[in-house]
């Protein structure tokens, strides 16, 4: 005999014959669980010893009672005592496949997550039980709407923005063909300690990273693919007066690639 089982069993049986009874459960500790629990153990004893006799050729067996199924993937873990759960989720399962509004199912398998809740409502039948939760799922709704209207407020701002950056690049006919021509003009004068990083640029085979340097006149410029001057693969480092214009240029246009 595994007692260990015995005792779930037991534990089991006195919490769902008291949540029955009385709709609570008293304290571990009290007269009254006690004299349950000897009760349910003496019970799952008996169930034990009967399971593991040899069957009986004149007498058939009962056929043993089905297993709740599993949760289908996306519904929230319940909480609560370890005995609540495993008989809440079946009763869980079984209130939701009684339930035809896909929506309402949803809400349900994903917010309510105390096993409690669905013990103390196990009494009621599907269309009362409905009525009482129609309430709190009208509420539900009405907030998702208002989450889902103000996200789709922000994102409309967001394209809005974007548009408006997209429209100034190409009235300012701004590209990083037209921006690493700008920089290849500059003189190079000797490299600096670099800070913040301004923009990276692509183009003809070449890569561009902008940085900011210590000193506020001044530009650092890291180049990798063909080089402006020998026109070979390679790498090379070299400052660059810093242009007002040419730092604005750098900042819209890269607004308008972290958008695109």
């Amino acid at each position: 005999m595994d007692l260990k089982l015995v005792r779930e069993a037991a534990i089991e049986g006195t919490s769902r014959f008291f949540w029955d009874k009385q709709g609570f459960v008293p304290d571990e500790e009290s007269e009254e669980w006690e004299a349950e629990y000897r009760r349910q153990f003496e019970l799952a004893k008996q169930r034990q010893t009967a399971a593991a006799a040899p069957p009986d050729a004149a007498a058939p067996r009962a056929p043993a009672p089905a297993a709740p199924p599993p949760d289908p993937t996306g519904w929230a873990e319940l909480t609560g005592a370890p005995t609540q759960i495993r008989w809440a989720a079946a009763l869980r399962s079984e209130r939701i496949g009684e339930i035809r509004d896909p929506a309402v199912r949803d809400w349900l398998a994903t917010t309510w997550t105390k096993a409690k809740s669905w013990i103390d409502t196990s009494g009621l039948a599907t269309p009362v039980f409905l009525q009482r939760i129609a309430p709190h799922y009208a509420e539900y709704r009405k907030e998702a709407d208002e989450r889902a209207r103000v996200m789709a407020s922000e994102r409309q701002a967001k394209a809005a923005a974007a548009d408006q950056i997209r429209r100034e690049v190409e009235e300012a006919h701004i590209t990083a063909e037209g921006l690493i021509e700008l920089i290849d003009i500059c003189e190079r004068l000797p490299s600096a300690p670099i800070q913040a990083k301004l923009a990276e640029l692509d183009g003809d085979g070449r890569n561009l990273r902008i940085f900011e340097t210590a000193d506020p006149a001044m530009l650092m410029v890291l180049e990798k693919g063909a080089t402006a001057d020998k026109g070979v693969a390679g790498r090379s480092e070299y400052a660059i007066e810093r242009d007002g214009g040419l730092v604005a240029d750098l900042a819209l246009f890269m607004r308008a690639m972290a958008l695109s």
